[in-house]
């Protein structure tokens, strides 16, 4: 739609988890480290944890295309709503184990005996689960007992538990502190300060193919860093319809003030969800935010609308387009 008018080959605010657009900042590098350490050294259990939308699954993208560099064999677990035998399945499923039976004790011996094996040659497997704060108990339990699979010097699965704080409340539970024991390390991610929410911005579109021109003013960053409290995820919401809402205004600069309007559509106040009205009592959040996304889109989709029957200014004899 507006990349065209912007000088973009890419839509630089996706809100999908690309490596590419991996902003390192010294705690995402951090962060990055430890992993890496805790699988090359064998530990056998590292925890990754940040708030909503601060970059825990790119992070993790990016760690999974490291081991694909290093040919290390990975499960990757992003649905965590699983019971212990649709976990067990997905899990042999993503490193290729073929096991015939069903039976548990089998599909362990199986697994044991394929991690043995990539030991003997030198090799480890990681897995990661993903969303793990919502994970059961039981499952959490079976998790825990996968790192007995071991030899006397060595664990022979890395695992990588991936969750939002909630998940640290989890294993504070007397129930599951044998599994807390065993974490050797720790990783947390961080939302970005002022400074590196302007870089921030500006690396993803040198990424899109920007050749360096000022599209964002600088007060504009400054809002968009107050809106969004430093949250990646809501900084490419609001950078991705400022963006839309010039286009369709063709304003070649952002400013400040479309970034207060960008903002009131999604009911975003100084400090973003701080400051997001409270649900009406019996009402869903999810709902809420679905229907206020929805309200926010019907808005740009009526400004469109509005201009499709004018005649858009040409840019190197193109339309601007998507």
């Amino acid at each position: 739609m507006y990349k065209d008018f912007y000088g973009l080959r890419a839509n630089p605010f996706n809100v999908n988890p690309d490596p590419r657009y991996l902003f390192l900042t010294r705690h995402t590098e951090e962060a990055l480290a430890c992993l890496i350490y805790g699988i090359q050294s064998r530990k056998g259990f590292v925890l990754l944890t940040g708030e909503v939308g601060t970059g825990k699954t790119t992070l993790i993208n990016k760690l999974l295309e490291w081991l694909r560099l290093q040919q290390v064999a990975a499960a990757f677990i992003f649905n965590s709503r699983l019971n212990v035998p649709q976990f067990l399945d997905s899990m042999m499923k993503d490193f290729d184990i073929p096991c015939e039976s069903r039976a548990k004790s089998q599909i362990l011996l199986r697994l044991y005996n394929w991690l043995l094996d990539r030991h003997r040659a030198g090799e480890t497997a990681v897995l990661i689960v993903d969303e793990a704060q919502n994970l059961s108990d039981e499952v959490l339990e079976e998790i825990r007992m996968l790192t007995n699979l071991e030899t006397f010097t060595e664990k022979l699965l890395q695992i990588v538990l991936v969750g939002q704080p909630e998940l640290e409340e989890k294993l504070r539970q007397p129930q599951l502190r044998q599994l807390r024991q065993r974490l050797t390390l720790r990783a947390k991610t961080h939302p970005l300060s002022p400074d590196e929410t302007q870089t921030y911005v500006q690396q993803r579109l040198l990424i899109a193919g920007s050749n360096g021109q000022q599209i964002f003013e600088p007060e504009a960053l400054v809002n968009v860093h107050r809106y969004a409290s430093g949250i990646p995820r809501v900084i490419n919401l609001l950078c991705e319809h400022c963006l839309v809402s010039a286009f369709v205004d063709q304003k070649k600069m952002i400013t400040a003030a479309v970034v207060d309007a960008v903002a009131r559509d999604f009911e975003l106040g100084d400090g973003a969800s701080a400051s997001t009205p409270a649900p009406a009592p019996g009402a869903s959040p999810e709902r809420l935010d679905f229907e206020e996304a929805l309200r926010s889109l019907a808005n740009l989709a009526d400004r469109l609308r509005e201009t499709e029957g004018k005649d858009l200014p040409r840019k190197g004899g193109h339309e601007p387009n998507s």
